[in-house]
């Protein structure tokens, strides 16, 4: 089963809120015949778009081939929220790795706010980077963590732009039962994930990258140079740049070992007067909350509220996606029960066991990134610009990343799925208590 047909139409974008409100970019030819060129990049997500932005700019020959159309997969799909560090927390990561590499993946994870920050000032880049992300508790007893994180951020990081949020202050920010105090992170922020994807391309074409659309490809023979085939071309490269994230399928088997897809849902209401977004969320603020299935919201320019709950395991979406999120929706904002919803939408992202990304080189020509569970914003958007001064000579932040172990699925991709699912049920009961 194709994930890039299961659940859409080929070459249109779904009926997202994004894909509707878009800035849209003319539809690039498929590419066809024999073609050359110093790399070719895979996807046009965050990681390929950022890939070909930044390689080009050094004068680099590229070509980036995309199944559907630039940004139709999780890139232009997901909650637009732009957070600080990675997407374990650095107490995690610290016990996992040691001091020295957990700070060295903090400093990464700044990089990549901060590159999101660079690129929304650019004129190609049609949205704005707004500051703020409340993180909010479910459970009472999560409130005292928080406390020893933000001094844990001060004392050991010099972090000073996240503070703690009594439960008192939490409702005000975020007019919602359902939490027990959380934090402002200012460092964080959020962005529409789709126009971000489109002004990528933009700079990308405007420094000499070639791109095409509807090229799905089908098998990359490794070698010096790589050959990458797709159904009417076959394209030379000196060096393979795979940014296909959660949509790769079997394209290569030890990313599929490591990497597995899941689908996550949002909606969008109806536009809201602007005094009633300010009851709801107030300081245009993003919110995600600490349950293992996250609950993810913000309001669009527009004031729209733009919620994401709900992941499924299977390749198929649920039919009814607006009443899947509707539930969990009201659980956070029981007055919104009869709120009207204009648009629902699903995606398919990448996950890794331990939720960090997966980076890898193969064959020695091919770099692999990709798993962001989650993170992809910043993190695919920098790992583009990771790529690129890899291939340029420079791989000090490539070999940080790729130095966390990302250990296989259990039974690899045949039987990583039904294996998922038993641990997410799991983790889904925990959420409740």
């Amino acid at each position: 089963m194709d994930l890039l047909t299961t659940n859409d139409q080929q070459g249109e974008y779904p009926r997202s809120y994004y894909a509707d409100t878009a800035t849209h970019l003319d539809r690039f030819p498929a590419a066809k015949g024999d073609l050359t060129c110093d790399v070719c990049v895979v996807g046009a997500g965050f990681t390929g778009m950022s890939t070909a932005y930044h390689l080009a700019k050094r004068g680099y020959d590229v070509i980036v081939v995309e199944a559907q159309r630039v940004g139709f997969g999780a890139s232009g799909r997901n909650g637009g929220q732009v957070s600080m560090g990675q997407r374990r927390d650095q107490e995690d990561l610290e016990a996992m790795l040691g001091d020295t590499q957990a700070l060295q993946l903090w400093d990464i994870g700044a990089q990549a706010v901060d590159l999101v920050r660079e690129l929304c000032r650019k004129d190609e880049v049609r949205t704005n980077f707004n500051d703020g992300i409340v993180h909010t508790v479910h459970r009472k007893r999560d409130h005292q963590h928080n406390s020893a994180y933000v001094d844990h951020m001060a004392t050991k990081y010099g972090y000073d732009k996240i503070r703690l949020l009594d439960p008192e202050e939490c409702r005000h920010l975020v007019n919602s039962p359902a939490y027990h105090g959380g934090t402002l992170d200012m460092g964080g922020g959020h962005v529409d994930p789709l126009e971000l994807v489109l002004g990528l391309t933009r700079l990308a074409i405007g420094a000499g990258a070639r791109v095409f659309e509807q090229s799905k490809v089908e098998s990359i023979v490794e070698g010096d140079p790589a050959l990458v085939k797709t159904q009417d071309a076959q394209i030379k490269a000196r060096f393979v740049v795979l940014g296909c994230n959660g949509y790769l399928g079997n394209l290569q088997s030890h990313v599929a070992k490591h990497v597995m897809p899941i689908n996550n849902f949002i909606v969008s209401t109806a536009p809201m007067d602007p005094a009633r977004q300010e009851d709801i969320i107030r300081n245009n603020y993003a919110v995600a909350d600490s349950k293992f299935v996250v609950n993810y919201f913000r309001f669009s320019d527009d004031h729209r509220l733009l919620f994401g709950g709900t992941e499924s395991y299977g390749y198929r979406f649920p039919k009814d996606i607006a009443g899947a999120v509707r539930r969990p929706l009201t659980e956070i904002f029981p007055q919104l029960k009869t709120v009207e919803i204009d648009h629902a939408w699903g995606g398919t992202l990448a996950i890794t066991m331990n939720r960090m990304p997966h980076y890898a080189r193969i064959g020695g020509n091919i770099l692999t990134m990709s798993g962001f569970s989650g993170a992809g914003v910043a993190l695919g958007t920098l790992s583009g610009q990771i790529a690129a001064e890899t291939i340029a000579g420079q791989a000090e932040r490539f070999d940080v990343m790729a130095n966390v172990p990302t250990i296989p699925f259990p039974g690899g991709p045949r039987l990583r799925s039904p294996l998922l699912v038993l641990a997410m049920l799991w983790y889904s009961l925990r959420d409740r208590f």
